[in-house]
């Protein structure tokens, strides 16, 4: 049985243990993880978009060193205001610095036969395609992904940006794991132009996936900011991973991760420095999870 304790106090990974949700530094604890652990890394980190990033109930606000009730990144003090559920400040001047030994970790941590799955924005994934190329070796991009979207606010002064990229690199170009069958398949967009059978199988997603964001008023929402919707990582997830495989994601956030691997099997470790983050995945990861010990 899984079991799992979300503390501030690091639990120990092992690969016979439980499921884990870990409020650390996430380079900190990284550093501690044995080498080819696991089999896929999804990682969804600040975008650097220059804002906060927010939504509605209550908003965390800068606070003069010592003087808020949050700690963020690089010991910045926050406080809660009502209003806004979440908060949290999205530009880092030194955001390559900040990115690039957390890269270098994920490639130490899986696999030899393992995929890492990059989620980001127009606004840094070509400087991420370089570092990462630089880090895994051209010869292991396998795709970029394409995550469209049609949702939100229209510019009317240039295109409507409703994508974001998702960049996947592999350990070994060779000896991946890549399972096509156990992904969801989609409808066919002329299916006209294919056979019946064809048309009640569907096809395979290409490297574009036409997927809604999180319904604001759907089941899944936990009021998280930026969650990531279940299905676009059950893709990542059915792909590059076998039941009973450790998975990882430590820009973890509302935990999508963790609650794709309980349903498929997988096994998981969630970390995030963030109190209200691991408050959320508590709660989210509740049915993967048991109390905790002592």
């Amino acid at each position: 049985m899984n079991s799992v304790e979300a503390t501030p106090v690091h639990p120990a990974w092992r690969p016979d243990g439980p499921n884990l949700v870990v409020q650390a530094d996430n380079l900190e604890y990284l550093s501690r993880l044995p080498d080819n652990s696991f089999a896929m890394i999804y990682v969804d980190p600040p975008f650097n978009t220059g804002r906060a990033q927010r939504r509605q109930q209550t908003s965390m606000v800068r606070s003069a060193p010592g003087a808020g009730d949050r700690v963020g990144f690089k010991g910045h003090s926050y406080s809660t205001v009502k209003g806004m559920l979440a908060s949290y400040d999205d530009a880092f001047e030194d955001y390559w610095e900040f990115l690039a030994p957390r890269l270098a970790e994920a490639w130490r941590l899986l696999a030899t036969d393992g995929t890492l799955y990059v989620h980001l924005d127009y606004r840094e994934v070509h400087y991420a395609k370089v570092m990462l190329d630089a880090l895994f070796g051209r010869e292991c991009f396998l795709n970029e992904i394409i995550w469209a979207y049609d949702y939100g606010a229209r510019a009317k002064s240039r295109w409507p940006a409703k994508h974001d990229n998702i960049l996947v690199y592999v350990k070994d170009p060779s000896g991946y794991y890549f399972n096509s069958a156990e992904v969801d398949r989609e409808p066919y967009m002329a299916p006209g132009l294919v056979t019946p059978e064809k048309v009640a199988l569907g096809k395979l997603p290409t490297d574009v996936w036409w997927h809604t964001i999180v319904s604001p008023t759907g089941k899944e929402k936990t009021g998280y900011p930026t969650q990531k919707p279940e299905g676009l990582v059950r893709r990542a997830v059915a792909a590059s991973s076998r039941p009973g495989d450790w998975v990882l994601d430590f820009f973890a956030g509302s935990g999508t991760l963790g609650a794709v691997a309980g349903k498929l099997e997988r096994r998981f470790v969630c970390v995030d420095s963030n109190e209200q983050a691991i408050d959320v995945m508590t709660r989210r990861l509740g049915p993967w999870l048991a109390p905790p010990t002592g």
